[in-house]
């Protein structure tokens, strides 16, 4: 932080932030009663911009033996490890047993500066990429407490401090309420999204169209001309490559989890490379037509999330984790399988049909049931790019929706940056 506070105001000081504050004051006794309540905080509780967002009502004996730092008001909570995750939060009206992990440092302001400013200087982007930087590790980075809290600060007269906290309370609000409308617009067009395709894959696009009861609950009535036929009749299974650890990095592309996950249509690359046989390249691979399904997850929710291949992948093979069904010629159209097996109403069938234990994997048996709603191959086509065209239109309002955000959370972090480095005229 020390390039941002190289030209402070007359009358600010620069101080490490243990000379204005203490830290990691209390700990919880090892031996409290077991009974005792406590509200318990992780470090996926806090975030930078949304502060706290939510605490766990916990007994002592089933809380995690991380669960030791005690928060009072007034506390501000900093990250020490993922500190990319950049989770730092001040703390007001804290309940009486509010108890943070051992993965915070818990600061607590002294009598020389307002606790809600220092906040505020904790959350700048100065002071967050000093922590960033000054962490040690690549996959999980940490930074010790002592070296945090050496981290300089500034510090102008006590009133400044104050008008400054009043200022950014404000305008950061302000931000905030712009930033969670279009967060709402954005919802709602992921909804209106999803209701296109399911109406069109289900019901087709032609209002008039005779329908027929399907005889199934979650499809309802569909067109009278369109079949319904298992997925098992209309094309093959294969489950993806199980290979060791040290086989990844270099080789040949490779499709994984997240590359179905994410995206409706694959990557046209795959995201990583491995160290495949032929055999293996012949056996997993990845071509246009090819739908691929996640295999396992935690929840049921991740099941059987789909991603279609449009362009193949030369000389790919794909993750385990992944099912692969690859269609019969002439049953299918591409864009119609990206529509389909993506659309909200096959959740019903797969939350309904699926037994959760401890973690949820979805087999060729149960994949094979899941009936498919087969209009005419020229009709599939059809409503392929009628959704082609809608979705284009939604994807393009949703970037300036998203770029939107991305702005005014930039003019955010600058605003806090310079209001507590005295860069702002009238709050000097």
């Amino acid at each position: 932080m020390k390039g941002a506070l190289s030209n402070l105001p007359r009358g600010w000081q620069c101080k490490p932030l243990k000379f204005v504050a203490t830290y990691n004051d209390e700990v919880l006794s090892e031996n409290t009663d077991p009974a005792t309540e406590i509200e318990y905080i992780e470090i996926s509780d806090v975030a930078l911009t949304d502060g706290l967002k939510r605490t766990e009502k916990i007994e002592f004996d089933q809380a995690p033996s991380r669960a030791r730092r005690v928060v009072r008001s007034d506390d501000i909570l900093i990250s020490t490890v993922r500190t990319y995750l950049k989770a730092i939060s001040n703390v007001s009206n804290a309940a009486p047993n509010l108890i943070a992990s051992t993965g915070f440092c818990v600061i607590r302001p002294g009598d020389e500066v307002d606790a809600t400013f220092l906040g505020w200087v904790a959350k700048s982007e100065p002071f967050v990429g000093e922590v960033v930087s000054r962490s040690v590790g690549v996959s999980y980075p940490a930074i010790n407490a002592g070296e945090l809290v050496g981290i300089d600060v500034p510090l102008p007269p006590i009133e400044i401090q104050k008008r400054i906290s009043d200022f950014l309370d404000e305008k950061t609000t302000q931000i905030d309420g712009l930033i969670e409308k279009k967060r709402a617009l954005l919802d709602r067009l992921a909804e209106k999204r999803q209701a296109l395709i399911t109406q069109a894959v289900t019901k087709g696009l032609d209002p008039n169209a005779p329908m027929k009861d399907s005889g199934i609950g979650w499809l309802g009535k569909v067109p009278d001309e369109w079949k319904i036929k298992p997925l098992r009749f209309l094309g093959r299974f294969q489950n993806g490559i199980s290979i060791g650890g040290d086989s990844f990095g270099s080789g040949f592309p490779f499709v994984n989890y997240s590359d179905v996950y994410k995206n409706i249509s694959l990557p046209k690359f795959g995201s990583g490379l491995v160290e495949s046989t032929e055999k293996d390249r012949f056996l997993y691979s990845v071509k246009r037509g090819d739908i691929f399904f996640t295999r396992t997850s935690e929840t049921i929710e991740d099941i059987a999330i789909s991603s279609v291949c449009e362009t193949t992948i030369d000389d790919a093979v794909f993750a385990g984790f992944l099912i692969r069904c690859r269609p019969y010629p002439e049953i299918l159209d591409v864009g119609y399988s990206k529509y389909y097996f993506r659309n909200s109403s096959l959740r019903d069938y797969f939350v309904k049909e699926m037994n959760l234990v401890t973690r949820a994997s979805l087999g060729q048996t149960l994949l094979g049931k899941l009936l498919v709603l087969l209009p005419p191959l020229d009709t599939q086509k059809h409503i392929s790019s009628y959704l082609d065209a809608k979705l284009n239109d939604l994807a393009m309002v949703e970037e300036d929706g998203k770029k939107a955000i991305q702005l005014l959370n930039e003019y955010r972090a600058a605003l806090i940056a310079s209001a507590v480095t005295g860069k702002l005229d009238g709050l000097r």
